[in-house]
């Protein structure tokens, strides 16, 4: 596995390839969402089940009208405040969308605060990314992180920017029922209650 240039990575990406990329939290590996051959080869290079779904990062909220998603005014309030960051946003997605990433009925969206996985979002498309490090090892947070990986050969190389602050991003679901924090991190319960009220309220989505 090679360093790769920006425009290195927007080519392998567009060609199909897996690519690892640096976000704001940690580094992790990325292939286009509507290509459903490389979203494939991302399940095996990482050996992630199939049920296991992937979440999606996008350039900006601009990206969600091409993905068939619920986004109401609690989503809406979310991304105002805490995008570009570290927080997964699950919502109800066609299932089209969602089966693109092993899902059934919902999407992970996350817009990140790093410049340069930006610039290649804004080229390529949305991603869909797992985490670059093993199972049960520490999260890569810098390219040559994931050159020591032992699945590297796999893939066309790694985007080097930079070291990451290795902060766990928060996913949180919501539902018409209300919403859940599913993973905290970065932000906290109530961080995310501070905007849309308490957990596992009764607001629409």
């Amino acid at each position: 596995m090679n360093r790769l240039r920006h425009d290195e990575a927007v080519a392998a990406l567009r060609s199909g390839e897996v690519v690892a990329v640096p976000t704001d939290t940690v580094y992790g590996v990325a292939a286009r969402l509507h290509d459903r051959a490389a979203v494939a080869r991302l399940f095996e290079v990482k050996r992630r089940p199939r049920d296991v779904a992937l979440p999606v990062l996008i350039a900006s909220p601009d990206a969600l009208a091409d993905l068939d998603v619920e986004w109401g005014p609690r989503a809406r309030a979310l991304a105002e405040n805490f995008w570009p960051g570290p927080l997964t946003i699950v919502v109800g997605a066609a299932a089209t969308s969602a089966a693109l990433v092993g899902a059934t009925s919902t999407l992970g969206l996350r817009v990140p605060r790093h410049e340069g996985l930006t610039a290649i979002l804004a080229e390529c498309g949305p991603l869909a990314v797992t985490s670059a490090n093993g199972h049960g090892e520490a999260p890569c947070i810098s390219a040559d992180d994931v050159l020591a990986t032992t699945w590297g050969a796999r893939v066309a190389g790694v985007f080097d920017g930079g070291t990451c602050d290795a902060t766990v991003s928060s996913v949180v679901e919501l539902t018409s029922r209300g919403w859940r924090l599913l993973r905290s991190g970065a932000l906290s319960a109530t961080d995310i209650a501070t905007v849309i009220g308490p957990e596992s309220g009764d607001d629409d989505q």
